[in-house]
């Protein structure tokens, strides 16, 4: 008897072929449906982890397929080490953020996945939505890399009260360099008659991030070429000029700056929002935490101007590791956070200028105004009664943008602006040489240059 021939025995192995197949589909349904989960690192101060945590429940809301694991970590110094060890120990996370001057580093390795491919077939968002300099900086071999999330720049913050106090102009923009000195000089003050100064006209690290823009202004380079450096420029006359400046604020020079025992015992932020400096430079990341001060008002203007306008970059992106395990759900969440609704969530804590120009030009930005129903994006919606939140001149951001310079995303870079702070980090509190410095400087960066330029590590 063959099986061909036999009825019941025909019925018997079709029905358990039926059977198999529903098991093997049902089980595969069931794969389907399980959560895909990924891991999304990060750091900053409270208020921008709850931010982020905000858009990872709004994430997780609207993609119920996908479970996004927070990674926080305060410190950027810990957190950036963090993210090396991660990489090094092949753990990275799925997504994370990073500063421009720091992802060329990874670029250069090729564990990042190029966001391009995702981004010219994304139905939400596309390239001209955001800020073309934030999209530039991000960029590497000729590959749109990571997705932008703000647009920040140097600027000056202001304690306007002790200007109006003192008698000095509140700064405007153009504003020249000896307009700024001579209100720092003004307002660096002995107020107790102790015979000690305890009020400082500035207050700003001395570091490569900080000095560039001086440079920019005062007609200098940094490098010889922003898309593929193989040298510093700072030993130009304009370059120098710019540095020189800078440097004067200190003790060699006007004399403005807290000495160095004062900058070790406190923050920056924490002595201007005490009243114990008059101007504060720094970038949009402050807002969250000046917006805490009750006893002045404090507002930002630009940079002063030495020969041009300029300021550098401040920009941090969502970048995806290659790595990650499903890259299309790390896209997804990638599209969400610098969409509309996850730019409106960062936007409303005031931690970033928006790289999305039109969240950038809404009272979400420009007011500090809750993100609801009420509030349009064209700039048409108005927050009803609520005060506007400081600062109260946010457009200098926006109006910063065309004066924006950026550094290269080399692939060694920290490397780069660490031998430049290691010259001028006590610049502030000794005499310093500046062209031999420089010299120095730039001697001492050829190597990093040089293994960029070997492991293809320009943008």
């Amino acid at each position: 008897m063959t099986l061909m021939r036999s009825p019941r025995l025909w019925c018997a192995l079709l029905l358990a072929v039926v059977a198999l197949g529903e098991v093997l589909v049902g089980s595969a349904g069931t794969g389907a449906q399980e959560p895909v989960s990924l891991r999304f690192a990060f750091w900053g101060d409270p208020a921008e982890q709850a931010a982020y945590e905000q858009v990872v429940s709004g994430f997780e809301a609207t993609h119920p397929g996908i479970d996004v694991a927070i990674d926080y970590t305060p410190g950027q110094t810990d957190y950036y080490r963090k993210i090396a060890t991660d990489f090094a120990g092949n753990d990275p996370p799925d997504v994370f953020l990073i500063n421009y001057r720091q992802f060329g580093q990874y670029a250069a390795r090729g564990v990042l996945e190029p966001v391009a491919s995702y981004l010219d077939a994304s139905p939400t968002i596309a390239p001209s939505d955001y800020a073309p300099i934030a999209m530039d900086a991000f960029q590497f071999g000729g590959d749109q890399v990571c997705m932008p999330q703000n647009v920040s720049s140097l600027v000056v913050y202001y304690n306007a009260d002790l200007f109006t106090a003192n008698g000095v102009p509140l700064p405007v923009p153009g504003w020249t360099w000896d307009e700024f000195v001579e209100a720092a000089d003004a307002l660096t003050q002995d107020t107790d008659g102790d015979g000690m100064i305890d009020q400082y006209g500035v207050v700003v690290e001395p570091s490569m991030y900080r000095a560039v823009s001086f440079v920019w202004s005062a007609g200098g380079e940094v490098v010889d070429d922003l898309d593929a450096p193989t040298t510093l420029t700072l030993d130009t006359p304009e370059a120098i000029e710019g540095i020189e400046k800078f440097v004067s604020l200190g003790a060699s020079g006007h004399n403005v700056v807290p000495p160095e025992e004062e900058v070790a015992a406190e923050e920056d932020a924490d002595r201007f929002m005490r009243g114990g400096a008059a101007m504060f430079l720094q970038s949009r990341r402050e807002v969250p935490t000046l917006r805490q001060i009750e006893d002045f008002t404090w507002d930002v203007a630009p940079l002063p101007v030495i020969s041009d306008a300029a300021t550098v970059l401040h920009s941090d992106a969502f970048c995806m590791a290659s790595a990650a395990a499903d890259k299309d759900a790390v896209w997804d969440f990638v599209e969400y956070a610098v969409g509309e609704t996850g730019q409106l969530i960062l936007t409303e804590t005031g931690r970033i200028v928006p790289s999305r120009t039109d969240i950038a030009d809404s009272p979400i930005f420009l007011d500090g105004a809750p993100v609801d129903a009420g509030t349009a994006l064209s700039g048409a919606g108005s927050p009803g009664p609520m005060m506007a939140l400081p600062p109260a001149s946010s457009e200098v951001f926006l109006d910063n943008i065309p004066a924006i310079h950026r550094l290269p995303s080399l692939s060694t870079w920290p490397e780069v602006e660490d031998v430049f702070n290691a010259e001028f980090d006590r610049a502030f509190y000794t005499p310093v040489d500046v062209p031999a410095a420089v010299a120095r400087v730039i001697e001492q960066s050829g190597d990093a240059f040089a293994r960029a330029a070997a492991d293809g590590g320009a943008s």
